[in-house]
């Protein structure tokens, strides 16, 4: 099967054909850089940095960029607040979400352009459009006319009618059309501005996008993504001023995430659930949040809660207590082997699912990048090599059977690596799990710590009262005993 992505401007899945074989040209829309970044962030940059792995994945040779929007009247109105430069701003909030992305374990992009490092190359793009009469000067800005675009609208599905109608537009008494949209803005006394053919001014938010995307990627390139709510007026504007200014089509498949929905509820901070980025990782590992995101697919809206948080930490932990369960009971083997045969005689479902789990999940990935059904699969190979290492109860694992568990986990974490998930090891995602609790929970480690070694004193002398009676208080703290015969492990409480 190849691969199928639901394309915005078609509205239907299409088979992917890149530009030139072999090769893939991403673009995703940033951030505005003037304050931290939120869960709807995440969403978007895991959502993407998925599909850029699974890219690379296939074979391709991905060029994914990602660009920043680091100057904007919120970033002015920032500065201006604080009584610092834009820069200082702008630098601050592109540090913030390199720490933000670097903590939820997303691959960094090829390149990462700034707005105001590609000014020239917008303002030649203005220029061009103003030659060919889409762009038009009034008062000291330069405008879009969407009306010379005969095309404007396919993205969104719109006419300029219903736009007229419905679409929340820049008042503004100069536009000929009030869908008109700025492309160069005079700067007001005391703003950042940049010398121009009319006068110093800044650009537009929609021509950035057209002037990095062309200049690191072509006038015509693969992939644009971004979140549901750039397709009007963002996107929509970029495909009109690219067109129109190069004459070909400006991207050629369009990929836009869901929204994310704060216990059912639109995420406003007006309504007081607006979480950030790092409230969240201070509660959460991040790859539960990760596991949370592509558990729905990539264009299906999703409801972040304390019960879907916690559902999706579950589960994680379930994935990594297997790999854990073989860890305990796998010896080193090097070399050992068995054939076919005997390992389908040992556990003929758990052989048949590691040989299928490969192919069932390019399956689902190919199909839109179907995460969701992907994880679907590898949580069944996660329940049958748990049953089959639960026949064996504590024991380590002997001859074939360690080559059968061990092939199965290496299919396991292989796949889920591609989704970005299962990249530790089980004992270090326990400790860090852990950690967060002991954190969030005000617990103390050293005192549980001190705990664990008097019952563990208590077992030796044989005073089973005692160290019931420590376990039962563990437990009324919400501190989960295991004891294995590689020690006594501790966990906290969901």
């Amino acid at each position: 099967m190849a691969l199928l992505v639901y394309n915005t401007l078609t509205r239907r899945k299409e088979p992917f054909t890149p530009l030139e074989p072999g090769t893939v040209k991403l673009y995703v829309c940033g951030v505005t850089v003037y304050d931290l970044c939120h869960i709807g962030h995440a969403r978007s940059a895991i959502v993407f940095d998925v599909i850029y792995r699974y890219l690379k994945h296939l074979g391709y040779q991905v060029t994914y960029v990602r660009n920043f929007t680091d100057i904007d009247d919120k970033i002015i109105r920032r500065a201006g607040q604080e009584g610092v430069d834009y820069r200082t701003i702008a630098d601050r909030y592109i540090a913030a979400f390199h720490e933000d992305m670097d903590a939820l374990d997303l691959l960094r992009p090829d390149i990462e352009p700034l707005a105001t490092d590609n000014i020239p190359h917008m303002i030649d793009i203005i220029r061009k459009l103003e030659a060919k009469g889409f762009a038009y000067k009034a008062g000291a800005d330069v405008y879009f006319s969407v009306e010379r675009f005969p095309e404007y609208g396919k993205l969104s599905g719109r006419s300029l009618e219903d736009m007229l109608a419905g679409a929340r537009v820049e008042v503004d008494e100069h536009k000929r059309n009030p869908l008109d949209f700025v492309l160069w803005k005079a700067s007001k006394p005391g703003e950042p501005s940049w010398d121009s053919p009319w006068g110093p001014g800044r650009p537009g938010w929609h021509i950035e996008c057209s002037a990095m995307g062309s200049r690191y990627l072509g006038p015509t390139f693969d992939i644009h993504g971004g979140g549901k709510d750039l397709i009007f007026p963002h996107h929509e504007n970029e495909i009109a001023q690219s067109e129109a200014a190069h004459g070909v089509p400006f991207v050629r498949y369009w990929i836009h995430n869901g929204f994310v929905n704060i216990n059912n509820e639109k995420m406003s901070k007006s309504l007081g659930n607006f979480f950030t980025i790092r409230d969240i990782l201070k509660k959460v590992h991040p790859e539960t949040l990760r596991l949370f995101v592509i558990a729905k697919h990539y264009r299906s809206p999703v409801d972040f809660s304390d019960e879907t948080i916690l559902e999706a930490e579950r589960a994680l932990e379930r994935l990594y207590g297997t790999l854990e369960a073989v860890k305990d009971r796998v010896p080193p083997a090097a070399g050992l082997k068995a054939d076919d045969k005997t390992l389908s005689g040992l556990d003929r479902d758990l052989f048949e699912k590691t040989l299928e789990v490969p192919a069932l999940f390019r399956e689902a990935m190919d199909n839109d990048f179907n995460t969701a059904q992907a994880l679907g699969h590898l949580f069944e190979l996660q329940r049958h090599l748990q049953r089959f290492l639960d026949g064996f109860g504590k024991k380590k694992l002997k001859g074939p059977a360690i080559v059968l568990a061990g092939k199965a986990a290496d299919t396991l974490k292989e796949h889920a690596g591609i989704l970005g998930l299962l990249q530790r090891d089980p004992q270090e995602f326990f400790l860090e799990q852990r950690r967060l609790k002991v954190v969030h929970t005000g617990l103390d480690e050293a005192i549980i710590e001190s705990l664990i070694a008097r019952r563990e004193e208590a077992r030796k002398a044989k005073h089973f009262e005692e160290s019931d009676r420590i376990r039962e208080e563990l437990a009324a703290k919400g501190v989960q005993l295991e004891d294995t015969p590689y020690g006594t492990r501790w966990k906290v409480k969901n």
